[in-house]
């Protein structure tokens, strides 16, 4: 179809009030696929303004999904649809869902006039969607906004939809205006100001971060607290220690968790002995255990593996043992990518299954320990996994043959072969056969 025979459609269906259709012919006209600038370029400036003015119309009566697909055609049109945008954003008595639109779409307009009607917007509306679009938008422009989102951080009732916007620019220049801030009588403010602080890795922001980690507010001491992790290294080791073990203590869990994974990071010595000391705290909930578990295996450092020895054989020894305690530390052992330390995880699991405790019995326990030799790819551990395989217990039997295939070699398979042929007890015979029938195929 021709773009007269085009205009001349979209013409009806605009006389007819049909907002689908006359949006169907405006992106024939005008859609991306159809080079929509240079046919723009072609029209007359007459026609160019029945386009525009049919778009605001679609975009004043249309429903949700019609202003949503032609707000994505008013970029086309350049700055000659920001007076009428304007006019309907600045206009109260306008539907909240038509200001929304316009303001997404003046967004896409970046120049001073856009800035200050989006400014004004956050500093006169009283509707928490709109504000927040704008706020969204001025971020989305960058640079260009930071000096008038500067100037809202002085507005109480803008402030936190200002700062939210900083906040997505993260260039430089928002650093001094968010150290304004940070210590702002609301907590959500303070902690968006940490959050965005810590990202740019800048010396400037250390004393701010180090004073929020003992903010009133759990949320701001859980991002002080991720900061310091991430800033660590621009910090002397024994200070950022020391800081991340105080937040070890925290009330809020969530803290705890984040230092936790802080010290992680550092990976020293004194890092692994704060993380062990709450560890072995009788005090310490078993969701933080837990995830001191994960943190020192994620060290993988020799001593953060002697720890999680140590704690492992309190459990076996202790009366009331925790099941899923024990559990995670094993599977975390397992998961230790350490050559170096290859030999002494191998060593820990094999003597733990070996241990004569009733913990260790639990089938759950031996089908860990199984799949965590699995994973380590020792061949010494081999022994340790084949007697797994006389077990009682069918899942136990079935990770131990799901930790053979895992250290699979040829010799693997031999030694299995040359086993069937020895005096066994039956359970093991008949384990050993289950293994070779599921061993794969060279």
């Amino acid at each position: 179809m021709s773009q007269v025979s085009v205009l001349e459609q979209a013409t009806i269906a605009a006389d007819q009030a049909n907002w689908s259709l006359l949006l169907h012919y405006l992106q024939q006209l005008l859609g991306k696929e159809n080079s929509s600038q240079n046919e723009l370029n072609k029209l007359q400036d007459q026609q160019h303004n029945q386009l525009l003015n049919w778009a605001v119309k679609i975009l004043e009566e249309g429903d949700f999904q019609e202003r949503w697909e032609i707000a994505k055609i008013f970029p086309i049109f350049e700055t000659n649809a920001l007076e009428t945008l304007i006019e309907i954003i600045e206009d109260e008595d306008s539907d909240t869902e038509l200001r929304w639109f316009a303001g997404r779409i003046l967004a896409e307009f970046n120049c001073p006039v856009v800035i200050e009607t989006l400014v004004n917007l956050l500093r006169t509306s009283e509707d928490e969607e709109l504000k927040a679009m704008a706020a969204n938008a001025l971020g989305n422009m960058g640079s260009p906004a930071i000096e008038a989102l500067t100037d809202l951080l002085s507005d109480e009732d803008s402030r936190l939809f200002a700062v939210r916007a900083l906040t997505q620019i993260r260039q430089p220049q928002i650093i001094q205006p968010l150290l304004n801030i940070v210590k702002d009588p609301h907590p959500h403010i303070r902690s968006l100001a940490i959050e965005a602080l810590y990202s740019f890795h800048d010396i400037r922001c250390l004393p701010a971060l180090i004073e929020a980690l003992n903010d009133t507010a759990g949320i701001v001491r859980k991002e002080a607290t991720i900061g310091i992790g991430l800033c660590a290294d621009l910090i002397p080791t024994e200070e950022s220690v020391n800081l991340l073990k105080n937040r070890l203590w925290d009330f809020n869990l969530d803290v705890c968790r984040e230092a936790a994974a802080a010290l992680a990071r550092v990976k020293t010595p004194a890092a692994a002995a704060a993380l062990f000391e709450i560890l072995k705290s009788p005090s310490t909930p078993e969701i933080l255990q837990i995830e001191i578990v994960r943190s020192l295996g994620w060290m993988a450092t020799p001593e953060a593996v002697d720890y999680l020895a140590e704690t492992l054989a309190l459990q076996t020894q202790t009366f009331l043992p925790q099941a899923t305690l024990t559990k995670e530390i094993i599977a975390v052992l397992g998961r230790i990518q350490n050559p170096n330390l290859s030999q002494r995880l191998a060593e820990i699991l094999s003597q733990t299954l070996d241990s004569k405790s009733a913990l260790i019995q639990n089938p759950s326990i031996k089908g860990t320990i199984a799949l965590a030799l699995g994973q380590l790819k020792n061949k010494e551990t081999l022994e340790s996994i084949i007697h797994l395989l006389a077990d009682s217990d069918e899942t136990v039997r079935l990770h131990a043959i799901a930790a053979l295939k895992q250290i699979a070699s040829p010799s693997t398979k031999q030694n299995l072969e040359l086993l069937t042929h020895k005096p066994l007890n039956a359970n093991l015979h008949q384990g050993i056969k289950l293994a070779l029938e599921k061993w794969p195929v060279a």
